[in-house]
């Protein structure tokens, strides 16, 4: 009897077990974690990458628009003074590439597919522009880069590295099918984009800005404008001679830009970091001098007057009170003189007011009419330069907020940022433009100089490190070194390649540094770009 009432209770469990039995593959699925991810939720991590690439293992990222970072001092607009938190040298090691934003991109492609959507997408167009745009950013770090075996997973670990010139012909075609592909589905009405939070889904609007970074890929290959496969000075030519096919961005409005929301992504610099970065931190003299030089009112809304030039006696509407620091300087010795108050800081009142700050260009109107007007100057188009070139330099001054006749500027009264002075500034642009080092020179080399030192003064604080690239391409404006750039007093040329390629694809990357740089991953070597 006592035998029966057990068994009885266990054959009924395993009665019950046995009824609700399961495969061990389908036991094993976690119920909490999505199996697929809509490619709207992709491309979001891959717009915010474009920005500001946090997804890479180790080393610099590489793509790094955020302003007042590390990028902004390598492209000398500011000093660090204080070198507990940063020094003002390129003595650079390894950089990370952006291979983890590529796997996105494939399954950003590969999502949309699945939902259903043709084979020509609005997802399948953008994946061709950011093919386009991270592996620019790679290779223009470090030269030759894996691309025809790349992204193969367990296909091929180990990929050989395509020569630099091979990645740009690949890069130029990304972008012109892109290009095709968006006016396709522009015609044919496919409204399917979701979770593109620069432009609101406005295909339209990327159209114009992957030209409009065709056209800066195009310039920056000026040393290869002779190069019978690449074809830069048709290529050129074709898009700005055909704007229906090629539109571009038009004005401001079309920026592809990123702003800052106040609330979880704030402004980097604003009130609540005010004591940690005001003082620790003073403008750089490469970007001042070019200012002061040109009596550039652009300099009342991003420094302030050097507080020992007005205990001296100077206006803080004089150009001259405004001084910046060489890089090259001893770090030390910067920080001696800033006690002193002899350079000038960022504004106060412009960059610690908000938690919004200014848009970020990531792909801006003014350096669209910089290049345009440099195409012109090297004859790769026919126009007029000076035309481009004016309302480059207007659109950057209409991005301060400056405009001809009288313009309130402001400056903090005693070194904080809450109580300030009102001063009130007469603007001309048409002073400004006759000025002789501002008035276009003509299509010569004193006035590609122009077009390029003003392209410079409008990155400030935007487009990441184009600065450094226009700089090292053409050698404007003329950067400061010294001890306090290390490096022996050079700007490197490039990164080295990242750690674990030496790891874990040793054979093919010795490959690469042998026929780039005679085997060394030297920073200050020359890559292809630049010969």
């Amino acid at each position: 009897m006592k035998l029966h009432n057990y068994i009885l209770p266990i054959l009924a469990l395993l009665l019950a077990l046995s009824s609700c039995e399961k495969p061990f593959d389908e036991l094993e699925k976690d119920p909490n974690r999505a199996v697929n991810a809509p490619a709207s939720l992709v491309l979001k991590g891959i717009l915010n990458d474009m920005y500001d690439s946090q997804n890479s293992p180790s080393g610099f990222a590489g793509v790094t628009y955020a302003p007042w970072g590390a990028e902004q001092r390598y492209n000398q607009f500011f000093d660090s003074n204080y070198n507990y938190y940063a020094t003002n040298e390129y003595t650079w090691t390894t950089t990370s590439l952006n291979f983890y934003t590529l796997k996105d991109v494939l399954k950003m492609e590969a999502e949309a597919k699945r939902a259903g959507a043709a084979d020509v997408n609005p997802y399948s167009a953008l994946g061709k522009f950011f093919r386009a745009y991270f592996y620019e950013n790679m290779t223009r770090r470090v030269g030759d880069i894996p691309l025809t075996d790349a992204l193969k997973d367990q296909a091929n670990l180990t990929p050989k590295y395509d020569t630099q010139k091979a990645v740009y012909i690949q890069i130029l075609k990304w972008l012109d099918d892109a290009n095709t592909d968006m006016a396709a589905i522009i015609a044919k009405g496919d409204n399917t984009l979701s979770g593109d939070f620069y432009f609101a889904n406005n295909l339209r609007q990327w159209q114009k800005a992957v030209n409009t970074y065709r056209l800066r890929v195009l310039i920056s290959l000026s040393k290869k404008e002779s190069d019978a496969d690449l074809g830069i000075k048709q290529k050129f030519a074709d898009m700005i001679g055909n704007p229906t096919k090629y539109p571009i961005l038009t004005g401001m409005s079309d920026n592809l830009q990123y702003i800052h929301n106040g609330v979880q992504n704030k402004y980097p610099r604003n009130q609540d970091n005010f004591g940690q970065n005001a003082t620790r931190e003073n403008m750089a003299k490469t970007y001042i001098d070019l200012l002061v030089e040109r009596k550039d009112p652009r300099v009342f809304v991003v420094a302030e007057p050097a507080s020992a030039k007005i205990a001296a006696g100077l206006k803080p509407t004089d150009y001259t009170a405004f001084v910046g620091a060489s890089s090259g300087e001893d770090q030390q010795d910067m920080a001696t003189k800033v006690l002193k108050g002899e350079y000038s800081f960022q504004n106060r009142k412009h960059y610690y007011s908000s938690y919004i700050g200014e848009p970020v260009f990531i792909i801006g109107y003014p350096e669209l009419m910089f290049n345009i007007a440099e195409g012109i100057n090297r004859g790769w188009v026919s126009g007029n330069a000076d035309d481009y070139y004016q309302k480059g330099i207007a659109a950057s001054m209409g991005f301060y907020g400056l405009k001809d006749g009288d313009n309130t500027v402001t400056f903090s009264r005693d070194g904080g940022n809450a109580n300030f002075d009102n001063y009130t500034v007469n603007v001309s642009m048409s002073n400004y433009l006759a000025q002789a080092s501002v008035k276009y020179a003509g299509n010569n080399a004193t006035g590609l100089t122009q077009i390029l030192t003003q392209k410079y003064i409008a990155f400030f604080q935007n487009s990441g490190l184009e600065a450094f690239y226009n700089q090292r391409r053409t050698g404007v404006p003329t950067f400061l070194t010294g001890v306090g750039t290390g490096n022996s007093a050079r700007i490197p040329k490039r990164w080295q390649y990242p750690t674990n390629e030496r790891t874990t694809n040793a054979d093919n990357l010795k490959a690469a540094l042998t026929n780039q740089y005679g085997g060394n991953d030297d920073i200050n070597a020359t890559m292809w770009i630049l010969q």
